[in-house]
Formats: C-alpha cells, sequence, structure tokens
C-alpha cells in the first residue's frame, strides 16, 4: 500500500488555493462553501493583514497529507504563545501545568483564530475520513513530540471528528454555545409564533424601541458592500476589541482582504444616524449557517446590539433560506431571543501522561456539568412548552 506523506508548512499562502480548497470546500464549485472560515481565501486574508503571524502569538503550521501525490487531508494547525482568540478556555490548565513545573507554552492549536464556529478540522477528500483524520493526528502529535510541546488542542470541530478523534486516543471536551434554529419559519412572526406569549412581546418590544430610534438600518452583502463600509466598521471593531480584549484581534488591512477575496460571504448590517454610521455587526455566510462574528457601535441606543445582531440576522436567515444562525461565543442573554444552548466539540492532546489523566478527569466531570446545563437552560427558554401559556 502506498505511504501517506506529511508535510508541515510555514504558511497557508505557500499551499496553492486549489489544493487546499479541494479539502475544505469541495462544495464551492458548485455554489457556497459550507463554512467560510477554512477556505483559502480566510486564511491567506488573515497571514496576508498580519492578523496572524509572530507579531500575533498565532504561527501558522498547515499540515498537508498526500498518497501517491495526492492530497487527501489538511488540517489548520498553529503554534501558539498564548491562549487567546481560541474560545475553548485552557487557562486553568496551563496555570495547573506551570505551577507543577512544567511550560506549557508554546502548544499546538487546529482552529480558525478569533472564530468561534463549529466546522470540519480534519479536512479530508471523500472516502478519505478515517485515514486522512488519521494521519493528521499522527502527524501533528509527532510534531508536538519532536519539539517537546506540551499539547495539542482542535477546537470547534465536528461532532463526528470528535466521535473519531476520542476513538483514536484524544481527549473529547463538550462546552456549549447559543444557536438559533430555523424550523421553516416563513418570516420572523412565524418564529414568534413559536415562543410563549410573554416572551414575544417582549421580543416585540425590543424590536419597536430599535427601530423607533430614528435610526436607518441597512443590511448589504456583495457588490453593495463598499470601502467606506469598511472604514466605519473598523471603528466600531476597534471600540469592541479595547473593551474586550485589549487589543483588537483583526488588524485593519483584514477587513480590506476580506471585501477584495470574500464580500459575496459577508453580511453587513449598519445603522445610520442621517448620513453617520453610528453601529454595525458583521457576518459570515455559509451554505446553510449564518455566523455572527463581530459588533461595535460609536453611539449607543436601546435595544440596537439585539436588533442588529440577532433579529436582523434571523430575519435574513429565514428570507435566504438558511437552517442555523450562530452567535459566536457565550452570552446567556441570547437564550431569551431565541437562541438555545447546544454542545460544543473539542479535542486534546496532553504530552505528559499524569496530566493528561487528570485533565481526562475533568471532562469527565465538565461534561456532565455541560449536559445538565444544557438541559436546564433549554427548559428556560423561551419556546411554548406542552403545557402553553397563551
Amino acid at each position: 500500500m502506498a505511504e501517506i506523506e506529511i508535510t508541515l508548512h510555514a504558511s497557508f499562502a505557500e499551499i496553492p488555493a486549489q489544493e487546499w480548497d479541494a479539502l475544505a470546500c469541495p462544495e464551492a464549485t458548485s455554489g457556497r462553501p459550507i463554512d467560510p472560515f477554512t477556505t483559502h481565501s480566510f486564511f491567506v486574508a488573515l497571514e496576508s493583514s498580519g492578523s496572524i503571524g509572530a507579531r500575533s502569538g498565532w504561527q501558522a503550521r498547515p499540515l498537508l497529507a498526500r498518497k501517491d501525490g495526492q492530497a487527501i487531508a489538511a488540517m489548520p494547525m498553529f503554534a501558539k504563545s498564548h491562549s487567546q482568540g481560541e474560545y475553548i478556555f485552557d487557562q486553568a490548565w496551563a496555570q495547573a501545568f506551570e505551577r507543577a513545573g512544567g511550560d506549557y507554552y508554546p502548544k499546538l492549536q487546529v482552529a480558525v483564530p478569533f472564530t468561534p464556529a463549529t466546522g470540519r478540522r480534519f479536512l479530508t477528500l471523500s472516502g478519505y475520513e478515517a485515514e486522512g483524520t488519521a494521519a493528521l493526528i499522527s502527524g501533528a502529535t509527532q510534531v508536538a513530540e519532536q519539539n517537546n510541546l506540551s499539547s495539542l488542542h482542535i477546537t470547534f470541530c465536528t461532532e463526528d471528528e470528535a466521535t473519531r478523534g476520542e476513538g483514536m486516543g484524544l481527549l473529547h471536551r463538550i462546552t456549549q454555545q447559543y444557536h438559533w434554529h430555523n424550523n421553516g419559519y416563513a418570516d420572523f412572526d412565524g418564529f414568534l409564533a413559536d415562543l410563549s406569549s410573554r416572551k414575544r412581546k417582549a421580543i416585540r418590544k425590543e424590536r419597536q424601541t430599535a427601530n423607533g430610534a430614528g435610526l436607518e438600518i441597512k443590511t448589504l452583502t456583495g457588490d453593495d458592500i463598499q470601502p467606506a463600509h469598511w472604514e466605519a466598521f473598523w471603528q466600531f471593531y476597534q471600540d469592541t476589541g479595547a473593551r474586550k480584549w485589549g487589543t483588537p484581534y483583526l488588524t485593519r488591512a483584514a477587513f480590506d482582504a476580506f471585501h477584495d477575496t470574500m464580500r459575496n460571504d459577508i453580511l453587513l448590517v449598519l445603522a445610520y444616524d442621517g448620513t453617520t454610521p453610528i453601529a454595525g455587526a458583521l457576518n459570515f455566510i455559509g451554505r446553510d449557517v449564518l455566523f455572527g462574528r463581530y459588533w461595535g457601535c460609536t453611539a449607543d441606543y436601546p435595544c440596537l446590539h439585539f436588533e442588529l445582531c440577532y433579529y436582523r440576522a434571523i430575519d435574513w436567515a429565514i428570507a435566504n433560506g438558511l437552517q442555523k444562525v450562530e452567535a459566536g461565543a457565550q452570552g446567556d442573554h441570547k437564550l431569551a431571543r431565541g437562541y438555545l444552548p447546544v454542545p460544543v466539540h473539542s479535542l486534546h492532546w496532553i504530552a505528559n501522561e499524569g496530566f493528561a489523566r487528570a485533565v481526562g478527569e475533568y471532562l469527565t466531570a465538565e461534561r456532565n456539568a455541560v449536559t445538565e446545563d444544557i438541559d436546564v437552560l433549554t427548559s428556560y427558554g423561551p419556546f411554548r412548552h406542552i403545557q402553553s401559556e397563551d
């Protein structure tokens, strides 16, 4: 049988786009990619803009597996010197490991930087799922061992990938996010009809408040997005980034790169006070999912955040036949607005056997707690129960 060759690369740009995308998004030859974040365009936009690289602590080290000269699998891997911009939090692990005298950083991270969105992390050619996954895991752990790195983390992978990886000896972690699901709604009122009367009234009041503020709200995608829109959004993004992370993850050039190569996969929602944009929400469009990513404003208006980030996203998803809206990480306030808790999966490999056992025990307890939380939170959601209050 032919051997599989694993190559480690220093950037995404050195891998031909056609070769990468044949693994990441083969469906894009006949339409929109299922996941815009694993495309060659997205990773190269982050690289070319300086958003990832040595400065950011995200150094690209993508893996490629070939068999008989054909690329059969790839993995977006990074060498990390910190745990920022990941959204699956392991800082407590790092502190414990370092208190015990170890060096947790650098580590290997298989992820989409700054993007808490579930998607494939083992990008395999159809028919090579098991073989390609095994080759990538073997290659990545060998890189970690040969470089004396503490660990490998594969975050926001699919449930199927988590099952396969766990079967190959990786630790399986479950956390949670809030997603909105389209249950065949014809319009926003159809969605509201599924809610309890109290929650339905609350959402209507929030929308009336936001839309009654005298602002004009524009929903833009593709060629309707102009460079001036990005200049405005950059101001919003900087404000939010400074408050949340201290330093924004993306550079200004990243938004220009998105505009040049991905604007057909972007939905930008902007609010104007007269001719001045004062708030905005950035979404990426998948084939079946709308991914909410960034929000910011230069003026505060009641309920405007909910309108731009959540309700306009639902409006657009319904109108365009999308099945889901993923509104990003955390945020219990999303529950009352129709976004229900769902499990999120990741995989982990830790070189030190004793520490790996301790983390494994922790993950078992955490998984049980998260599963219980999801059940409890879902029961408190806004949707009507069997005994309706209407």
